[in-house]
């Protein structure tokens, strides 16, 4: 579901034409939807409402301050790995004591920091950070609450890139040493088990994975709740959104042609299948989704610079860039292209490419598009996740602006980078000025 649709023959975003937000802030341009973040929220807390839950937005998907707020708002806690992530979540008005602090890498200083500000826990991610965890703690004069995270070897049989949940990944600690070091950790005067964390992978689209985790996992955090006194059980992020329009769109007769599709991931599916095992337990059950959340609540917008016909290919180029949008190059992914303008007619296989000097610049190859031509606007949907976050200086090119709508309100939430900034705190040797 996402609130970016034709009016008029006009896209628009809620009640605005994006066309509108174009002319005023220029292109490359990212918009995003306020009611589609608060929906999606929203959805997936009412979900589970019979469980004490807590739904931690995963900061990296998109971290803008304006989006962190927004969810902020709604009650939501929040998913970290960085010490910048943890204040931009502080800047953005977020509560430290609703904040899980996860990645394999953790550094003295940001232990620290995080502990001074009292997060929540500490998602552990091997044995050596446990005891790094206890001697910050120890310098501090504090009791750090953490919970390890169980590597429970469920291929959760997404892209390599982004499955965390096997043995060949570097996340986590295998199923089988788990208790041995809970057991270790209960002998250190610094730390306190808090909960037991997974996270199996991203971009998941079927409930089976997940079922399969949870059903491995739930006797393990039985087993560690009475010894340990654990408060909660992180079942981690992961759940997908669907990039097929139809489905982004939430077409309602696509699903009654399609019956087998009760086993999409959806609010829905997730509590029926998951619930019954964890409700039981009686302890807090944390999430920590990202892309359910903001992915389709936003979108690229982008403009036809030229349109390059050779013998075999239809070439659309565009003014944005894989360094404003990575997913298609680095994860081969599917975002829809729309025209700004409704256009009705043939369509045309259409490669739409950027125009940085890598033939991995592109957004779609072989697409079936309207026809467009120099000064059309496109716009890539389902950009929200992984989008500006991820975004580069490659080839020098500015960050570009960003814009949140709500109803028929909006307002530029990061303006577009000056070209000089890019290079502003970068100094020449005085030894290289005198040659």
């Amino acid at each position: 579901m996402h609130d970016f649709r034709y009016s008029g023959g006009q896209l628009v975003c809620e009640q605005v034409q994006i066309r509108a937000l174009v002319e005023r802030f220029g292109t490359p341009l990212y918009v995003y939807s306020s009611r589609t973040l608060r929906e999606h929220f929203g959805r997936l807390n009412a979900a589970l409402e019979p469980l004490d839950r807590w739904v931690c937005y995963a900061v990296k998907a998109n971290s803008n301050l304006a989006v962190l707020r927004t969810l902020a708002n709604e009650g939501s806690g929040f998913d970290i790995v960085s010490e910048g992530e943890l204040r931009r979540v502080i800047a953005a008005g977020g509560d430290p004591g609703k904040c899980v602090f996860a990645g394999v890498g953790k550094t003295e200083a940001e232990i620290e920091f995080a502990l001074k500000k009292g997060i929540y826990s500490f998602n552990v991610e091997s044995e050596p950070e446990l005891q790094r965890l206890n001697r910050v703690a120890e310098k501090l004069r504090k009791v750090a609450p953490f919970a390890l995270r169980v590597n429970p070897n469920v291929d959760a049989g997404t892209h390599a890139k982004i499955t965390t949940g096997t043995y060949e990944n570097k996340f986590g600690i295998a199923f089988e040493e788990i208790e041995k070091i809970y057991r270790r950790a209960a002998k250190l005067k610094n730390v306190r088990a808090r909960g037991l964390q997974m996270h199996i992978g991203s971009q998941l689209t079927e409930v089976e994975p997940f079922r399969h985790a949870v059903e491995k996992v739930v006797p393990l955090v039985q087993s560690l709740s009475t010894r340990h006194s654990l408060e909660f059980f992180s079942i981690g992020g992961g759940i997908g959104i669907v990039y097929d329009p139809a489905l982004a769109s939430g077409d309602p007769q696509w699903w009654k042609e399609n019956p087998a599709a009760r086993n999409i991931l959806t609010p829905a599916t997730y509590a029926e299948h998951l619930q019954p095992m964890l409700k039981p337990l009686g302890l807090r059950i944390l999430l920590e989704p990202g892309r359910f959340i903001v992915g389709n609540a936003g979108a690229l917008i982008t403009r036809v610079e030229f349109v390059k016909r050779t013998g075999r290919k239809n070439f659309v180029i565009v003014d944005a860039a894989m360094n404003d949008l990575i997913r298609p190059a680095f994860y081969d992914a599917y975002h829809e292209i729309v025209p700004l303008r409704r256009k009705a007619g043939a369509t045309i296989s259409s490669d739409v490419v950027g125009p940085i000097c890598e033939s991995g610049d592109y957004f779609a190859k072989d697409r079936p598009l309207p026809k467009v031509g120099e000064g059309d606007l496109l716009a890539l949907l389902s950009a929200g996740a992984y989008g500006s976050v991820m975004a580069s200086n490659y080839n020098s090119r500015a960050l570009p602006a960003e814009v949140l709508v709500d109803g028929d309100n909006f307002a530029v939430v990061r303006p577009r980078q000056k070209l000089e900034a890019i290079w502003a705190s970068e100094k020449v040797p005085a030894w290289l000025k005198r040659r």
